[in-house]
């Protein structure tokens, strides 16, 4: 096809573009009012971000027990955004939780505490151990970013008056005077021996039992140590089995605690195994299988069952997360929110701020009262004790 245009020069061209264009913004418009703009809706302000971090053992042998308390500090977190968030002074804030997994280490917990320090977190729930959260306590004292522990016991980590440090369970030694008072009561114990995995949590504990059970009158008849990586405890208990006690107690977790409890039935021991909240798992019982039934154990805290409202959130916690409670998600449960009422105290969400007002902070949570003493313990703690009847954890009593 052979257009006009195509036989004018390019100079051509563009110069009767231009004039074409020239007329057509001359032409005048079918009218000169202009049309309103439609209305645009106001757009409601982006609520701030406040980051709350969470650290506990999520791989390794305890990671079920870290998950848990990861899973309960999150179920904190999910049901305060959907609620609207938090209102502090004029702004509201949202939560983001930060994670990070210590694998349960003393190494690895500093170095995820420094990284959630420099990630600008305001305050913290964690560590699940006492053997990393110890150590990273310094860290957090040092950067003023309060952690409030849902599961550390240990009696050393309050002792160390850092002003940031808190947890929401009761101490060591208030569980191994239950565990020493239940040996001698209800169990009618007359000898004992005492095995611990050398980490702060499993000698810590051994070490309250041990005292408070020779104040009980109880014998200990021998005191030997592992590690908390051992699989293999036939040497230590063929040593006890010839001490002949009626009650051997083991400081350590659940991992180590379900093969020293199918060493001791093959062994053909009679003792009953006790030990605190680190065995007192529905893992334990996982992994002891037959053997499981001979233990007797603690959890600081009340049972879950025991709890005005623990049925729903055992509901909603299997809802979300499609898996039972272990321990502690209850209290990481909670130590979001007696965060989140610290935060509303201070009237703004920064670290400083948080730390001067948890102390004087009360909140009626799921796990009852909590409220702190000067070292930043919780007031009135209680201690439930446990045994093992068919494959469950059956609930015996508390101690207040």
């Amino acid at each position: 096809m052979n257009h006009p245009l195509l036989r004018l020069t390019p100079f051509a061209v563009a110069a009767a573009l231009s004039l074409a264009a020239c007329n057509r913004q001359a032409t005048p418009p079918a009218s000169t009012t202009p049309a309103p703009a439609p209305a645009k809706a106001a757009a409601a302000p982006a609520a701030d971000v406040v980051k709350i971090g969470h650290v506990g053992p999520i791989s390794g042998a305890i990671a079920h027990l870290g998950k848990d308390n990861e899973n309960g500090a999150r179920l904190a977190v999910e049901e305060i955004n959907a609620a609207g968030g938090v209102k502090i002074g004029d702004k509201t804030v949202k939560l983001d939780l930060v994670t990070g997994d210590d694998k349960a280490d003393p190494k690895d917990g500093t170095l995820v505490a420094q990284k959630m320090i420099d990630d600008g977190v305001v305050a913290l729930v964690g560590h699940l151990n006492s053997g990393t959260t110890i150590p990273a306590s310094k860290l957090y004292s040092d950067a003023n970013l309060s952690h409030v522990s849902p599961s550390a016991t240990a009696v050393k980590l309050t002792e160390q008056g850092f002003k940031t440090t808190f947890r929401v369970v009761a101490r060591d030694d208030k569980q191994g005077a239950a565990l020493a008072n239940f040996a001698a009561g209800p169990l009618k114990a007359k000898t004992v021996a005492v095995i611990d995995d050398r980490t702060p949590y499993g000698q810590g504990l051994a070490d309250e039992f041990e005292k408070f059970a020779k104040e009980k009158g109880l014998k200990v008849v021998g005191r030997e140590f592992t590690n908390d990586k051992a699989s293999d405890f036939n040497a230590i208990l063929t040593k006890v089995r010839s001490m002949k006690p009626d009650v051997v107690m083991y400081g350590g977790m659940d991992a180590t605690a379900a093969p020293m409890a199918k060493q001791m039935r093959q062994l053909g021991m009679k003792s009953t195994l006790i030990a605190g909240d680190g065995t007192c798992t529905p893992e334990f019982i996982k992994l002891a299988g037959n053997a499981a039934d001979i233990l007797k154990c603690s959890n600081a805290g009340e049972a879950v069952e025991k709890l005005a409202k623990g049925g729903d959130f055992v509901a909603k916690y299997k809802k979300r997360f499609n898996t039972d409670v272990q321990v502690y998600s209850p209290y990481s449960y909670d130590a979001v929110y007696v965060i989140v009422e610290a935060m509303k105290k201070a009237g703004k969400a920064d670290r400083a701020a948080i730390t001067a007002a948890l102390r004087d902070t009360s909140y009626d949570g799921l796990t009852g009262k909590v409220a702190f003493d000067a070292k930043g313990d919780i007031k009135d703690g209680a201690i439930s004790i446990f045994e093992v009847k068919d494959g469950k954890l059956s609930y015996v009593s508390t101690v207040r």
